[in-house]
């Protein structure tokens, strides 16, 4: 059955081009789960059209099952290197494999890493005080334990 739900899911997912698989979970009585996101975000409409794609194509004779497509929810970290492209600009918690925490502005991703910039406050080389200072830094993600969109009000 999972072959023909991924093989199904690959339909649909041709047919929107913006839109990726998070996850496609199948348990063991046949409940369907899949969790998508999208280089412009997922509608409503996305999650029907992916569902009635799987749906329709499955025979409901052959396999008893239950069906839920969902978009990755906000709270949720990112997993795929397009996740971190499509949040380009925004600003990320990151929490790194050594449990160095970063908060910060995605600035640059590509396959293998992404680039975030944020700002400190650290002691003045010469004299009292503080100073600003612009830090930035590159991490695989490898070596990203979770990273997660910060949301503001």
């Amino acid at each position: 059955m999972r072959e023909k739900v991924a093989q199904l899911l690959e339909t649909a997912l041709a047919e929107n081009q913006s839109l990726f698989l998070i996850d496609l979970n199948i348990t063991e009585d046949n409940q369907i789960r899949v969790i998508l996101d999208g280089d412009k975000g997922v509608t409503v409409e996305d999650c029907i059209a992916v569902s009635r794609q799987i749906e329709h194509n499955l025979d409901r004779e052959e396999y008893d099952f239950s069906l839920e497509v969902m978009s990755s929810g906000v709270s949720e970290p990112l997993t795929l290197p397009r996740q971190y492209k499509k949040n380009l600009g925004r600003m990320l918690k990151v929490k790194t494999k050594n449990e160095e925490k970063i908060e910060g502005e995605l600035i640059a991703a590509n396959e293998e890493s992404c680039t975030l910039k944020w700002s400190v406050r650290e002691p003045k080389p010469v004299g009292k005080g503080k100073v600003t200072v612009q830090k930035e830094a590159t991490l695989p993600y490898e070596d990203i334990m979770e990273a997660k969109v910060m949301i503001t009000f």
